[in-house]
């Protein structure tokens, strides 16, 4: 009885912390009686001064969440809640297994194109709010609502045309904001119609399958199959594609008016449905609005095909020695397989001849085949006869089936994925212990350069010193060869000048048959290294060369000794993903970030920007690589290319701009250079764009064309004045440009392309246009929060 009025107390001494005043107000404390009020009820005499039941419900009160105060949701998440709203409207309209008359009950409706311009709004990461109702839009949600019902709407007018100013004119058809509204709708109804029959081994339109789901699967296929190849499409969609696409949709959807839009559509080029030409899902302006769902239900059939391709050499291997044991056995493993039920009853260790694996994210398709190679051959002369022979596309690459093994890999959906042998513990450990000697001898190198150099920069000041002295009478040696050369001296110049020209007569006689012209290489072996002792300079070779031994042949050594391992034991492969440093490396050098030596160097393009722009447009790529090469078995190549070349590159851009030295930009600078992370921080940044960014914000689907979209390069064209006023072209935004900027289409890569970080193929009709963008869109294009897409190239015609 004790303890259970001890524990009783304990609690209301917490419960006497909080405001009484609230609990007065709410009747939920019960003050003292005194002595001339009515005496309490026997059973209160243990309660004390108050209801101990009232403390308690008004303490859950106080901690429980407002509901007037809700969690404020993500652009992502609010464009699925839209997409939900009209998934609705869309199944209302489901009847005898097809969805009929979907544009005039359904997009033709002036609420279902509200939606859908916000989606377009969310996309271009415009704030969408339910107090919108009373914003004025360009055009009218009811006409175009009425226009679609009646079929008057007019696809041709609703578009513009961009020409080239090259030789080759090429010309991209491109809608208005009130054509890429309507096209918006109709994506989301045909997504919501299909999305449910699309095959698993489609990976590029529904929630949880996008190019990251598409590698993973890539990865553990082969590190399971024997063969691999990738088929790339190639074809503009002609009258026959597209006629045998409406047919397709047909079996689904039950709506003439709905055909004759998207055919008035497709004659008036605006669909921009083009199988390769261009990498998919980057956000690039000619990729249309239709493009995800219209190629996917074609390619639907292929995907279907392949099951029966699988089916045949899997279960239906005619090689089998007992029908009644195999052919049936291996029917029934394969069904379970295809519905993802595990055979429990087959035996793991049981080898099986032949599985077909595939993946397909648009237009690119990957296989890969456990089995003999005539297997693979043969399913691969089936895969591109039905292409080419039923859904009537072309083939871009005609190469024979790879070995998985091949050190070089395959390119896929902009990586490299190969074949890897799992190390054992022991040849891990001699690894570990080689690239342990191998850093260790590149912290020596780098630590005798920087003293070197250091060395070199104080000669330098020595120099100039020595020049100073000259021109003092009193100090001044007539007889010393720097008092015979300031005879050459023109008249009037300035000190430092001069010593500049004698320092650039002197480099051009010593570095003619030199490559590398930089500071610190021209300090270092030049000028300190031949003045440091024979005996230093031995032992430090002698260091670097052992090291560089050990770490080519002692460590073959070492693992020769290792125990032989058991015959029996099969290795353990896996998949590997690995970041494409070669081709980004050839991009930082076409986008003026580094040197042909692969030394940092300033972008002139983006000097005339501001500071905090410059900043963003640094920090977007690695910010990219961050995101898409994280997990890539090679990262640390990617974080030395941030470390040495892009941050430099950031710097000395900035330098340029202020022409200041680089270490007063780091001085002055350190907090915003702070968001383009150092080697060490990468793993820490990793982690960060994990938990700060929402589920919806990670769905592939919900974010197709914004998270893989590559960064452009933009240059400084005009300040907005009042004279010349320009408004964002970011369609949804209504805020003014406080500056206009040219667009550089710097390359076009062939189809599939790789995967570096920059935009992978702008097209030349875009080369030179200007655009007006607020400084929020601006910064949004740059760290990739919105794509090309998102600008309303239009706006100025």
């Amino acid at each position: 009885m004790y303890l259970m009025f001890r524990n009783r107390n304990l609690v209301l001494q917490s419960l006497r912390r909080f405001n009484l005043e609230t609990l007065i107000s709410r009747r939920l404390w019960i003050p003292a009686r005194s002595t001339h009020s009515k005496p309490p009820p026997p059973d209160s005499k243990q309660t004390g001064i108050f209801s101990l039941a009232g403390e308690l419900a008004s303490l859950v009160e106080e901690s429980s969440p407002r509901v007037d105060d809700p969690k404020p949701r993500s652009r992502m998440e609010l464009k699925r809640s839209l997409e939900l709203r009209l998934k609705k409207r869309v199944k209302e309209r489901y009847t005898n297994g097809k969805f009929n008359d979907l544009l005039k009950t359904v997009i033709a409706r002036p609420e279902t194109l509200r939606d859908a311009y916000d989606c377009i709004r969310l996309n271009s990461n415009v704030p969408v709010t339910e107090s919108d109702g009373s914003v004025a839009f360009a055009f009218s949600f009811d006409s175009i609502a009425e226009e679609l019902s009646s079929g008057a709407f007019d696809v041709v007018s609703n578009t513009f045309s961009l020409v080239a100013r090259d030789k080759a004119k090429e010309v991209l058809v491109l809608p208005s904001l009130a054509l890429k509204v309507v096209q918006e709708a109709i994506r989301i109804v045909l997504e919501v119609v299909f999305s449910p029959y699309f095959s698993k081994i489609s990976h590029s339109c529904r929630s949880g399958r996008g190019r990251g789901s598409a590698l993973k699967y890539i990865s553990n296929s082969m590190s399971r199959s024997d063969w691999c190849f990738a088929l790339s499409l190639n074809k503009k969609v002609d009258d026959s594609v597209f006629e045998s696409l409406l047919s397709v949709m047909e079996e689904k959807v039950e709506d003439c008016s709905l055909s004759v839009l998207l055919r008035s559509m497709f004659e008036a080029r605006v669909l921009n449905l083009e199988f390769g030409g261009f990498p998919k899902g980057h956000g690039l302006p000619q990729e249309g609005v239709l493009s995800r769902v219209l190629m996917n239900v074609y390619l639907d059939r292929f995907d279907h095909e392949f099951y029966r391709i699988s089916m045949r050499h899997e279960a239906l291997d005619r090689d089998s020695q007992s029908v009644e044991d195999g052919l049936g056995s291996k029917l029934r493993s394969w069904f379970r397989r295809k519905a993802g039920e595990e055979d429990l009853k087959s035996d793991p260790e049981k080898d099986i001849a032949v599985r077909v694996y595939c993946c397909r994210f648009m237009d690119e398709i990957f296989f890969s085949v456990s089995g003999p190679e005539k297997v693979a051959v043969d399913i691969r002369s089936e895969a591109v006869d039905f292409l080419r022979n039923s859904l009537h596309l072309d083939i871009t690459d005609e190469i024979d089936p790879l070995p998985c093994e091949t050190a070089k890999g395959i390119r896929v959906l902009g990586t490299l994925v190969r074949k890897n042998v799992r190390e054992s513990p022991a040849v891990k450990a001699v690894h570990k212990l080689k690239e342990k000697v191998r850093l260790f001898a590149l912290q020596k190198e780098e630590a005798w350069t920087l003293g070197t150099v250091r060395i070199g920069k104080k000669w330098l000041g020595h120099g100039l010193k020595k020049v100073k002295e000259s021109e003092i009478r009193g100090l001044a040696d007539s007889n010393s060869t720097l008092s015979q050369i300031s005879r050459h001296r023109k008249a009037g110049m300035e000190t430092d000048h001069w010593y500049k020209v004698l320092l650039r007569i002197w480099m051009e006689d010593v570095l003619r048959n030199s490559a590398d012209r930089s500071e610190e290489f021209i300090l270092s072996k030049h000028i300190v290294e031949p003045t440091i002792p024979q005996e230093l300079r031995d032992a430090y070779n002698k260091f670097q060369t052992s090291a560089a031994a050990y770490v080519s042949s002692e460590t073959d050594k070492v693992e020769a000794l290792l125990p032989c391992p058991d015959p029996h034991d099969k290795p353990v492969f896996f998949g590997d993903v690995v970041a494409p440093t070669n081709a980004i490396r050839r991009r930082l050098f076409r986008y003026g970030l580094v040197t042909s030596e692969g030394y940092a160097r300033t972008n002139s393009m983006l000097i005339l920007q501001d500071t905090a722009q410059i900043i963003d447009w640094f920090s977007g790529l690695v910010r990219r690589w961050v995101i898409w090469y994280g997990g890539c078995s090679n990262f640390d190549e990617i974080k030395a290319l941030i470390d040495n070349q892009v941050r430099k590159s950031c710097i000395r851009t900035l330098a340029s701009k202020y022409r200041i030295h680089e270490n007063e930009i780091k001085r002055r600078l350190d907090e915003e250079l702070s968001t383009i992370p150092s080697a060490e921080d990468v793993e820490e940044e990793i982690q960060h764009e994990k938990l700060d960014s929402p589920a919806f914000d990670r769905d592939e689907h919900l974010t197709y064309g914004i998270s893989n979209s590559g960064l452009c390069l933009l240059s400084l064209a005009r300040v907005v004045s009042e004279s010349r006023p320009c408004n964002c072209f970011v369609s949804g935004c209504s805020m003014a440009a406080p500056a206009v900027y040219t667009l550089h289409a710097m390359e076009r890569q062939k189809f599939p392309g790789w995967r570096t970080g920059f935009s992978v193929c702008i097209p030349s009709s875009l080369n030179g246009r200007r655009i007006g963008l607020c400084k929020q869109h601006l910064k949004d294009l740059y760290l990739g929060q919105i794509s090309l897409q998102a600008i309303d190239f239009g706006a100025w015609r």
